[in-house]
């Protein structure tokens, strides 16, 4: 490892196919592929010609991003650097590089071509992440567990619904990442101020000629620079996805406690502690939840960059360097993290059933509290009975059947196995089915993947 990093993202985070998507070499080499774009629209409007096409192609080929980082250095611009190395080594054909166009019309159109793979590689992942989760659905469909709200223990359900319900939150973030992609991979070709004044009356068929051949569709209007509140969307929707990674995780965690100890991370041969042999900590879920915090913070700094001056500013540009970039090597390390940790994820069912018989049934007290409602009774009697008799179990450390058994009022409406069947959590699961069914049903046709259900 050099020590040259200081990024973390430079060696620790992001896989390799989404780094170099962002690096700078490949970022160089998308301008220089918006460029070539641009003289390719020049030919159908008498311009240029294929020889000069194919002589811009071999400068491109040559060119390092090193160089225009050199040259970078002496003129203060980025584009305009390679611009001027294109022109000089395309000789006569060099003659029409950059005509028209202002720096951002690389610069953004060459971002929506990596915005488009990288969501691509982001969705992918996802998808991977929905299969797993749907498995699990399917395979614990019935493995019945306490739902908990507050911390608390509420009322029985199964560790497939359980599943199930983060099945739909993160096909939401897929159908989310869709339908943004239809806003904001989108080229801008529009000149400095984003009139297109500099190729008069060939503008649209410029702009249509470059977007045929990049495979994009144009901004329909725009000012020097894309409008930022389509990066605003990206870095959004990705840290909204970075959220509910998190909750995922967060949900490992908790239910990772020894006290609890009803999943866990497999954590192998893995160190947990410098002095504590014994420890097995959740640092893949810990990571997950910690980098979700940086995503979200890179939210409000793109949030920042929507009012800009006039037709531009510059403001958005040095923070834009390390906002796009860090927001998807972030969630590529999430999803990754998250994948790792549902493939090697410990289940103990052991403890599910062991943790829903802690409160010795009084969980069942709505339950009880709706029967007596259905026989008759006015529902705030039903729950001050239901809650004076959770009360008494409680104190007394009785099962929360013995007490209601004894009781006068509950006599007078259920004989003792109705009783039983009413206090039965496993009677007391709901439509969880069917609402599994239906989530994996919703999944299956957000991805375009059938997620069978048994």
């Amino acid at each position: 490892m050099s020590e040259d990093f200081v990024c973390p993202l430079d060696w620790r985070y992001g896989s390799k196919e989404m780094k170099e998507l962002f690096s700078h070499e490949n970022i160089i080499k998308r301008y220089a592929q918006v460029e070539l774009a641009l003289i390719q629209a020049f030919i159908k409007i008498g311009l240029t010609s294929e020889e000069d096409v194919e002589n811009v192609k071999k400068a491109i080929s040559t060119i390092k991003a090193i160089e225009v980082d050199e040259l970078e250095s002496k003129i203060g611009h980025d584009v305009m650097a390679l611009a001027q190395l294109l022109t000089e080594r395309s000789g006569d054909s060099g003659r029409f590089i950059h005509f028209g166009a202002t720096s951002y019309d690389i610069v953004d159109t060459a971002y929506a071509l990596i915005f488009r793979d990288a969501l691509n590689i982001i969705k992918s992942k996802l998808v991977e992440v929905i299969k797993i989760l749907a498995s699990y659905s399917i395979k614990y469909k019935d493995t019945i567990m306490i739902g908990r709200t507050h911390g608390q223990h509420a009322l029985p359900i199964t560790l497939g619904f359980k599943f199930a319900n983060y099945v739909y939150e993160l096909a939401r973030s897929y159908e989310r990442v869709l339908d943004m992609e239809k806003r904001v991979i989108k080229g801008k070709m529009s000149g400095a101020v984003g009139t297109m004044a500099g190729w008069g009356r060939y503008a649209f068929e410029v702009e249509k000629n470059v977007m045929e051949i990049l495979g994009l569709r144009p901004h329909e209007i725009s000012t020097q620079i894309a409008p930022r509140d389509g990066h605003a969307e990206i870095i959004s929707v990705l840290a909204i996805l970075a959220s509910q990674l998190d909750r995922l995780a967060l949900e490992v965690r908790e239910l990772m406690r020894p006290e609890i100890l009803e999943l866990a991370e497999g954590v192998g041969n893995r160190v947990g502690s410098s002095t504590m042999p014994h420890k097995e900590n959740p640092v893949t879920a810990e990571k997950i939840s910690g980098l979700a915090k940086v995503a979200r913070a890179l939210t409000l700094a793109e949030l920042e960059n929507i009012p800009l001056w006039h037709e531009r500013d510059l403001t958005n540009s040095s923070s834009e360097r390390i906002i796009l970039s860090h927001q998807f090597l972030i969630l590529d390390e999430m999803l990754n993290s998250t994948i790792e940790l549902l493939r090697n994820l410990r289940i103990f069912e052991d403890n599910m059933k062991k943790n829903l018989e802690l409160t010795k049934g009084v969980i069942m007290a709505e339950s009880l509290m709706i029967n007596l409602t259905l026989r008759g009774m006015k529902r705030s009697e039903a729950y001050r009975i239901a809650y004076d008799l959770a009360k008494k179990a409680k104190a007394s450390n009785m099962d929360y059947y013995s007490v209601c058994k004894d009781d006068e009022n509950i006599k007078k409406y259920f004989t003792d196995d109705e009783l039983k069947e009413i206090l039965n959590p496993y009677n007391y699961l709901g439509m969880y089915e069917q609402l599994i069914k239906r989530s994996l049903d919703y999944a299956s046709k957000v991805i375009g993947e059938e997620l069978n259900f048994n």
